[in-house]
């Protein structure tokens, strides 16, 4: 904690001790510093006060004036004033009789079924009928009851009878997420939580009220009824889905995971996550999950052993010999990417590795050797700096899709603090929107050109900062044009990933051109380090190939065998292109989780343990470790790292590293590169082109829920992911004769999908999404962002793999579909 000036400090009196607190401080947190809670409903550090419950009444017998109040008054909403005498339950019979009496009202229609409710067992109702309550009821009558539960969306069941209406859930979705989709509706006595006609409280972070409800009225459709609190053990991990780094609390039983909640991390997610990481964990536990090796025989997979997989693929990588690619993924672990990066240096003698399943380009490699690896947490942007920041710039990044944590820091830092926003993008999200971001109209592709001239409309300043997406990478002289932007302003900059273990690859060295510790292949002194810490003879000195480099020289028999973790042909720029390599590619190696396109054109197929049965280390965005903590324990599965060391072992190398603790303090040790680094290209910003009359600029990003396989097993998750939908300008549309589905073409492919006219697009471009389930851009286009495409009225109703769910509409009135609630 600051330290505080002396003269911002106040003097009060709470249960006879005498406590300094800071100015403004609510009399309900000076209590919790003396170690004196008070009981509460509708308190949450994190929300503004509202005093609705009134469960926290104290009595204040000086006002710091000499005069007793006259009654007694909430502590959640009074702030603390010089020489105040205060006394809560503990110390005052006034103060327990107030509290007792708003227990028992509370409890006049709340249903006596904790026996069944999700909540009992951690509810504070219960704790505080048992502190503060009477033993005995007064009420002889009929309790309210209510049809149950009401589904306020397919994740989140409503009880109505057992709201206390301390309006915890409604003022997170105003107040942190923005989604203004749930509210108190009617009064007095049928007051109750309800949501919008026809409009479900389908927010990316609708789990959190089920975490921060008091009483149980809230719960979630696919834990409801499944364990008794008292029966789960928790256990503190990271998330595995974005780069964010969120604080889990894992609940289980039996070895089985139960549920997932936030984790209570200041530093980093505070005590909130999105519904992916809330609800997204059963993917890897369907039929699918391969729990045994897997070798190919007459054209067919079979089971295996491990001693007959590791000599089948030892055989087959030795026939292969330096002509080897080896395509990890962005969410292995610090530790599996380190193990991924010395098997390819030290036991195939190659530098053809790279993590990046994804659209990238030979600038992005040099900008992260150069900008984002070897940073310490020191050095880099930080959640902290957000909320401290003179301005942020976002650049092919959309938080809220991205990054929600980043998304919710940057929402607070303008509700509290007026954090100027500035987006480059082809228009103004929700997501966006509800940053108070100021669009900053640009066609993709133009990204360079428009950050080389944005000096006269922004004004970042040297405590400014400039958030580059990965997406960036893609988009020509982007990357560069954002480090000539920090330079002429002073802004920091940050690189936010969307995968987990991306920044961890970085340090690592999973790149074709990086060694650990942000090294660079190519300077003869940083091979000797390396060559030194790992006691090797010699290093490959030759630059490798980036991962679409891998797949089309695989395609063309130059690359001879494949190396592939946790990666599907969707993830890149030309799934096409990814399955040609996959499928010419002499011999393939795959280690997953589950049956997947590429174990189906795999040679040996590794099993490996999902994400709560290993340890390690993820980096997120800022650099700063998250650790991975083993929730339940796995029969025979095992990690990456174990699976390459018995693979370098067959080929008589030995790496050193036998478990994730050494692999980890080998990094540790081998430490940051402190030489000259390769500076990044310069790109120039590349030139515009002139749309015809009949082709359209494509803008296409992810969004957090959709086809991704991370997101499998659960139905209610997906229900709540956003509706594609085609979005264009009122001038692109008018030229198209603004119909209600429209097709999206290139070559003779087609997407047909509602229309959806966006009052901020750039004219000229059409947003889709990339990969939405059935409507896949990149699966069924094989087009990226800033490429060319066809827009014209569909000529049938049938939508190419789906009918179409909605008509045209105006995005200044539109309910939530793709980004978000109502700003």
């Amino acid at each position: 904690m600051a330290q505080m000036d002396p003269a911002d400090l106040i003097s009060v009196t709470i249960d006879g001790v005498e406590v300094r607190v800071p100015k403004g401080t609510l009399i309900i947190r000076a209590a919790e510093m003396i170690g004196h809670p008070v009981p509460r409903f509708c308190d949450h550090p994190l929300l503004d006060p509202i005093g609705a419950c009134r469960q926290c009444l104290v009595e204040i017998t000086d006002d710091g004036r000499g005069r007793p109040m006259p009654k007694p008054q909430a502590s959640c909403t009074t702030t603390v004033m010089p020489g105040q005498v205060i006394k809560t339950q503990a110390a005052s019979a006034v103060a327990a009789k107030a509290q007792s009496g708003i227990n028992e009202f509370l409890l006049i229609n709340h249903p006596l079924d904790c026996p069944i409710c999700d909540k009992g067992g951690e509810c504070p109702l219960q704790n505080q009928a048992m502190m503060v309550g009477s033993g005995d009821t007064r009420f002889s009558d009929v309790k309210r009851t209510y049809p149950k539960p009401i589904p306020i969306s397919a994740e989140i069941l409503l009880d109505r009878e057992r709201c206390v209406l301390c309006s915890r859930c409604t003022r997170f979705a105003d107040q942190i997420a923005g989604d203004h989709l749930i509210d108190l509706a009617e009064r007095g006595a049928v007051e109750q939580v309800s949501i919008f006609r026809e409009q479900p409280f389908n927010s990316y972070f609708s789990g959190n009220v089920i975490q921060i409800c008091p009483v149980g009225a809230l719960t979630s459709t696919a834990y409801r009824f499944r364990a008794r609190p008292f029966d789960l053990v928790s256990t503190t991990t990271t998330c595995e889905h974005c780069a964010a780094g969120c604080e889990l609390r894992v609940d289980h039983r039996r070895n089985d995971v139960m549920r997932r909640y936030a984790g209570d991390d200041p530093d980093v997610n505070e005590e909130w996550n999105c519904d992916k990481g809330r609800f997204a964990f059963v993917s890897g536990r369907g039929d699918d999950r391969l729990t045994h090796p897997l070798i190919r025989e007459d054209g067919a997979l079979r089971p295996a052993s491990w001693p007959e997989a590791i000599n089948a693929a030892v055989a087959g990588l030795r026939a292969a010999g330096s002509s080897v690619g080896l395509l990890p993924g962005g969410r292995v672990t610090v530790e599996d990417a380190y193990a991924w990066s010395k098997f390819a240096r030290v036991a195939l003698g190659t530098n053809n590795v790279d993590f990046r399943s994804r659209p990238h380009s030979a600038e992005e490699t040099a900008f992260l050797g150069s900008a984002v690896a070897g940073r310490s947490l020191a050095e880099s942007v930080t959640y902290a700096d957000l909320e401290k920041a003179s301005g942020a710039l976002l650049v092919g990044f959309e938080p809220e899709e991205e990054s929600p944590i980043v998304f919710l820091r940057l929402r607070k830092a303008w509700l509290k603090k007026h954090l100027p926003v500035w987006t480059v993008a082809p228009f103004l999200s929700n997501g966006a929107a509800k940053t108070g971001a100021t669009l900053l109209a640009t066609v993709p592709g133009e990204e360079a050109a428009r950050l080389d001239t944005l000096d006269a409309e922004v004004d970042l300043g040297s405590a400014g900062i400039i958030l580059v997406g990965e997406r960036a990478g893609a988009d020509a002289g982007a990357l560069s044009a954002a480090l000539r932007l920090a330079q002429r302003t002073g802004a920091r900059l940050a690189w936010i990933p969307r995968r987990a273990g991306e920044r961890g690859a970085v340090e690592a060295g999973l790149l074709p051109t990086l060694l650990p510790g942000g090294r660079p292949v190519a300077d003869p002194a940083a091979r000797v380090d390396v060559r030194a810490a790992w006691e090797v003879a010699a290093l490959p000195t030759e630059t490798g190939l980036d991962a679409d480099a891998i797949l089309a020289a695989a395609a063309e028999g130059t690359v001879r065998a494949l190396v592939v973790g946790g990666v599907e042909p969707t993830d890149f720029a030309s799934p096409a292109a990814a399955r040609r390599g996959l499928e010419n590619a002499g011999f393939v190696i795959s280690l997953e989780q589950r049956l997947s396109e590429v174990t189906e054109r795999a040679d040996v197929v590794f099993p490996v343990s999902l994400f709560e049965e290993r340890r390690g280390t993820f980096l997120d965005w800022e650099g700063r470790e998250r650790p991975v903590a083993q929730v339940v324990t796995p029969s025979s599965l095992v990690d990456d790292l174990r699976i390459l060391v018995a693979l370098a072992d067959g080929l008589g190398v030995d790496l050193g590293i036998r478990d994730t603790d050494a692999a980890k303090a080998e990094l540790d040790q081998l430490g940051s590169w402190e030489g000259e680094r390769v500076a990044a290209p310069a790109v120039p910003a590349p030139a515009a082109g002139e749309p015809t009359a009949d082709q359209f600029v494509l803008a296409t990003w992810r969004t957090l829920l959709d086809a991704g396989r991370g997101q499998d097993g659960e139905p209610q998750l997906a229900e709540t992911a956003p509706a594609a939908v085609a979005r264009v300008s009122a001038a692109t549309a008018a030229l198209i004769g603004t119909p209600q589905t429209v097709s999206v073409r290139a070559g003779d492919a087609e997407l047909r999908l509602p229309l959806v006219v966006e009052a901020t697009m750039a004219d000229g471009v059409v947003w889709v999404p990339r990969n939405a389930p059935a409507l896949s851009v990149a699966e069924h286009l094989d087009v990226t962002a800033g490429d060319r495409v066809g827009l014209a009225a569909a000529t049938t109703e049938a939508a190419g793999s789906g009918e179409p769910t909605a008509g045209i509409e105006d995005s200044t009135a539109r309910s939530r579909d793709s980004f978000g609630g109502m700003a």
